[in-house]
């Protein structure tokens, strides 16, 4: 099996990478990102510039497998930089469908698509998308995935749509999505509290690292996974109970402060997955809980 993995340096992509490696023997691997060389040393890879259409046909994507992996995240700072949310968000995505359409691919093209397309309604299932969207990064994805709805109607490209909501931890030393859980780790190691906005009511799906990619990867080869949206299951958790967790573990306290105004303005609310739909295909069992990998970091 040939599998295509765009943005081979991105904090996803190098977990899969790395599992791929260890458990898949008899995959090829066909890497592209916009740094000189592969983060981790693999080979198979090439720097490519996803944004030049003569660029990205140099690109394999005749494999059986496209794992999508560019993007730029960020809630407040898409206000402004949003030129570079639109390119590297959506741009991309179309050069890279038409360079699909050009050279005759069938490969299912797998896109890890956000949270942050629910609001606020507590138990998202797929069909619940695009209410009330807050964030130019939002809006990138919610195009992203219409586009991939699109070029399946008109031109037959094969996608497999996979949302996200918050992922936890690293296969790999050093690769960090600087996340949620990071975000309150790296207060917590340093001996201070760790803050949260309003006192951090606000409910999440948490996924470990591993646990996310062995189901991006057994959602890439399962064949009734096509043509659709969906999430990625977890944990449900408050974000006061991940920082009660960690600040036990390390020995810190936990402060409430008060939203700034812009962030209150995009805030989504409660975002815990429904993902019966996955779990009901891939029949997946999850290898870690939020609690027990807390209990491997440092802490006091």
């Amino acid at each position: 099996m040939d599998i295509t993995v765009i943005g081979a340096n991105s904090y996803i992509a190098r977990n899969v990478i790395y599992l791929v490696k260890r458990q898949y023997k008899d995959v090829r691997l066909f890497l592209y990102d916009a740094g000189p060389e592969q983060i981790d040393g693999y080979e198979g890879y090439e720097q490519i510039d996803i944004l030049s259409g003569e660029s990205v046909r140099r690109m394999n994507l005749c494999s059986d497998i496209i794992f999508m992996f560019v993007g730029k995240t960020g809630s407040v700072n898409g206000f402004k930089d949003f030129e570079i949310f639109i390119d590297v968000n959506e741009k991309a995505l179309l050069y890279v469908l038409n360079e699909y359409r050009s050279q005759g691919s069938k490969a299912k093209l797998v896109f890890p698509s956000t949270r942050l397309l629910y609001d606020a309604n507590g138990n998202a299932k797929e069909m619940e998308t695009a209410k009330g969207l807050r964030t130019i990064y939002a809006v990138n994805k919610f195009a992203c995935e219409q586009y991939l709805q699109m070029y399946h109607r008109v031109y037959n490209v094969q996608y497999c749509i996979l949302r996200i909501c918050i992922p936890y931890g690293t296969l790999i030393s050093g690769a960090s999505s600087y996340g949620t859980a990071e975000f309150m780790l790296g207060k917590a190691g340093k001996g201070e509290d760790i803050t949260l906005f309003g006192g951090g009511n606000q409910r999440r799906t948490l996924t470990y690292m591993g646990d996310l990619c062995h189901m991006l990867l057994q959602g890439a080869f399962n064949s009734k996974c096509l043509n659709d949206v969906y999430n990625i299951g977890g944990e449900d958790y408050s974000l006061a109970e991940m920082a009660a967790l960690i600040a036990d573990r390390y020995g810190v306290g936990v402060a409430a402060v008060p939203w700034p105004e812009t962030e209150s303005k995009i805030e989504s609310g409660d975002t815990v997955f429904n993902s019966d739909k996955l779990d009901a295909v891939l029949e997946y069992k999850r290898q870690m809980t939020f609690a027990d990998w807390i209990g491997k970091q440092g802490g006091k």
